[in-house]
């Protein structure tokens, strides 16, 4: 099987976040499993030296982008087994921030993905399948069943679109992006791309893509319901039948506390007592006082979806219990004072560092006790399988990745993998860092079968390797049980009724499904004609005249058992335009 994967950034050539750990882990997988897979992202100028020098150069082309003509190079490195493709044009990759500039940021990623379908015949790859990623590629599944949607090479390839995080959208006005994609206005509807008077990729991918997937079991159930589904509820309600929730996986090569490259002491399940050296190096990295109290970390972006507005209101009484505290991460100025300030109100026992280290990052998984994620809602979530693998114990809000990955422990059976707690509520939150707290300290022999427990977990990628495969396996043509070749030109009718029914009345998927009216719009008339149980609709020879006939059989029993049953057909009608009277024929 061929498989492209379409990210805006892969590890280790470029990371932001966790899309990044999925786009460098998940190909490597597939491919041990022997496919083809390969790898598109862009050139960004922020990409290590190093990388650079090993790309080679495989070809370049003009791409039409709206009134311009653009240059695009492809280049290439191998590693791992797996060929990685970057799109280069300096006007639009050449960046420090690959994200957050406005519509310079739409139409970076508007070009990127005309640019990937361009280049398929010239690096001489049409996959099986090709893997989008979050809004940024959503536009490739809109192009490719649109605009390329006449190519048979094109037309075969199947889509698989990834929601990483559906809070962030690529919204963006659809003039600035349709205009230099040349999109047919006709998708800018409800239906389709329209979201609110501009243009959502996110949508886009959503709407046009063969397949929808999201990176946990847990993920992919809240965002069926208004308050995760951020005002796409309704279509993904309509599309629940396509959709996946595969969890994440974790690099144990690269997350490994036995052998971890930024650790001055290594450990395992073994050797527990090195986790404790690790704990007084982080605290004399982070000027702590060096003591035997419970060290609590965070590592998040500063945000609101982190829980950074729960630790806001009761970080006061956090401290009143003999803790201290480590934060790592870059953000809202709002968290950044806030973490800030908790520098100079409690020295010596809250370290707070405004920006992304990944050595500090691993030594804090490594040095911590507990590790905290109160997230508003969290996809997946990496930090906390890390946590468990280097034997810090997750103190987590039960959402989305948290809760298939955090067990709560039970004190009555001895079970579980860390602590969590169920509403976003601050004081929640609290009570549940101080019970982690009280047992840390009163039962220190459960605490180290908690830790071991946790270290024991596997969540690496082979089975998420798998579950892929297996969805891949299922669009491809052989596996499809469908007869009836599928319309690629637009998305499949049903999901666009059943998206407009939803937004309309709110029905279930399954009940839209049963009896759905289809709709034809005639090209040449705003009118009309309702089809109800396979009506055939016939234009009359008369161009001036448009001729409706319905037919409809109906089985009337007759009261004699033994009579043979009669057929009725019902009234023919033919309404012609220029006279205002009706023709009425009875067959009997």
């Amino acid at each position: 099987m061929k498989v492209l994967f379409c990210a805006s950034e892969c590890v280790p050539f470029v990371k932001t976040g966790g899309l990044a750990d999925v786009a460098g882990a998940l190909p490597v997988a597939l491919a041990r499993e022997g496919h083809d897979v390969r790898v598109i992202l862009p050139k960004y100028r922020v990409i290590d030296a190093y990388w650079k020098s090993r790309m080679e150069h495989v070809c370049h082309f003009d791409v039409l982008f709206g009134w311009e003509t653009l240059y695009c190079g492809i280049e290439r490195v191998t590693d791992n087994g797996v060929e990685y493709y970057f799109v280069d044009n300096e006007s639009h990759f050449g960046v420090t921030e690959l994200y957050g500039d406005g519509i310079t940021e739409g139409l970076r990623f508007a070009f990127f993905s005309h640019a990937v379908l361009e280049c398929l015949p010239r690096i001489g790859f049409f996959p099986d399948v090709m893997h989008l990623n979050d809004w940024q590629t959503g536009l490739i599944a809109a192009l490719l069943k649109t605009q390329y949607a006449a190519k048979p090479e094109y037309a075969r390839i199947r889509t698989v679109f990834s929601i990483h995080n559906l809070k962030y959208q690529g919204i963006f006005s659809w003039r600035e992006i349709a205009g230099r994609l040349g999109l047919d206005e006709r998708y800018f509807t409800y239906e389709y791309m329209e979201f609110f008077g501009c243009i959502s990729c996110m949508k886009g991918g959503l709407v046009f893509s063969d397949r929808l997937c999201t990176v946990s079991p847990t993920y992919a159930e809240e965002i069926k319901t208004p308050f995760f589904g951020e005002n796409l509820d309704g279509l993904l309600r309509a599309r629940e039948n396509t959709l996946s929730g595969i969890l994440n996986g974790l690099d144990y090569t690269i997350f490994n506390p036995a052998d971890d490259r930024f650790l001055a002491h290594h450990f395992d399940a073994d050797s527990l007592e090195e986790k404790l050296a690790c704990k007084r190096d982080l605290q004399r990295e982070c000027d702590l006082e060096e003591r035997d109290v419970p060290l609590i970390g965070m590592i998040a972006r500063l945000s609101q979806q982190k829980g950074l507005d729960l630790v806001e209101r009761v970080l006061g009484d956090i401290m009143q219990s003999d803790v201290q505290l480590v934060f790592l991460g870059k953000g809202d100025r709002r968290f950044v004072d806030l973490l800030n300030w908790a520098n100079w109100r409690y020295p010596k026992r809250v370290h707070a560092r405004i920006e992304l280290d990944e050595g500090l990052a691993h030594r804090i998984y490594a040095g911590a006790d507990m590790f905290l994620m109160p997230s508003q809602f969290e996809p997946c979530g990496l930090s906390q399988m890390i946590a468990l693998r280097y034997g810090s114990v997750p103190i987590v809000r039960e959402t989305g990745g948290l809760r298939d990955t955090i067990t709560p422990y039970n004190m009555y059976t001895d079970e579980g993998n860390g602590f969590s707690f169920a509403n976003y509520n601050a004081h929640e939150m609290l009570a549940t860092i101080e019970r982690a707290i009280r047992y840390w300290n009163e039962d220190k022999p459960m605490w180290r079968r908690m830790m071991l427990r946790g270290m024991a977990d596997r969540f690496d990628w082979a089975k998420p390797a798998k579950a892929y495969l297996t969805l891949y396996e299922r669009m491809l043509p052989a596996a499809n049980v469908q007869t009836e070749p599928q319309n690629r030109t637009q998305p499949p009718q049903k999901a666009a009724e059943a998206a407009e029914l939803t937004m309309e009345t709110g029905t279930t998927a399954a009940t839209r499904e049963k009896k759905t009216v289809e709709t034809i719009k005639s090209p040449e008339k705003s009118e009309t004609v309702e089809e109800t149980n396979s009506v055939e609709t016939m234009k009359a020879p008369n161009k001036n005249a448009a001729a409706q006939e319905v037919k409809t059989t109906e089985t009337i029993e007759a009261p004699n058992k033994n009579a043979a049953a009669q057929e009725v057909k019902t009234t023919e009608t033919i309404k012609s335009p220029e006279k205002s009277d009706t023709i009425e024929k009875v067959k009997q």
